[in-house]
């Protein structure tokens, strides 16, 4: 557990640093909901964002806490809340009760229900988990890959490659 610990700090902190412009995307968000928030839904976060009941941003880079966790635009990173949603594509760990992801995914979608319109590149690891399309493995109790799946649907496990 340290070390996973390790990993996301340093992932967060190599993310949230490896920008080339500051001036556009600000280091920290706390939001109790939107629109009560520190910075308004259009600006980009690379840092922390911690979303006590429900926050919204624009993209978002590092380490993304909370309750409710939405992203119009791209998420790096983690993702870890009861509710995540993000708009466009999504690259890292996303956790929680429900992922909800549209755009493109590239990494690990793990929780109840892991669904994703877009193509998905890596793990979903749930009880329920849809991808639009996928490049790699489904594991949960329902497993439903729409397009070039092994299996259209399949329990226990299905895979795509």
């Amino acid at each position: 557990m340290k070390k996973f610990a390790m990993f996301v700090f340093v992932l967060t902190v190599v993310l949230a640093f490896n920008k080339t412009s500051f001036a556009q995307e600000k280091p920290i968000q706390i939001a109790l909901f939107n629109p009560v928030q520190i910075f308004p839904e259009n600006e980009s976060i690379a840092g922390l964002r911690i979303s006590i009941l429900y926050g919204k941003n624009r993209n978002v880079t590092g380490l993304d806490w909370g309750l409710v966790n939405s992203t119009s635009g791209k998420q790096v990173g983690l993702q870890y809340g009861f509710v995540n949603r993000v708009d466009s594509g999504f690259l890292g760990l996303e956790a929680g009760f429900v992922n909800i992801t549209d755009s493109q995914f590239e990494g690990l979608q793990w929780g109840f229900v892991n669904y994703h319109k877009g193509k998905v590149s890596g793990l979903q690891l749930g009880f329920i988990n849809y991808a639009g399309s996928m490049k790699g493995i489904q594991i949960g109790l329902v497993n439903i890959i729409n397009k070039g799946g092994m299996f259209p649907f399949f329990p226990i496990v299905n895979w795509s490659f």
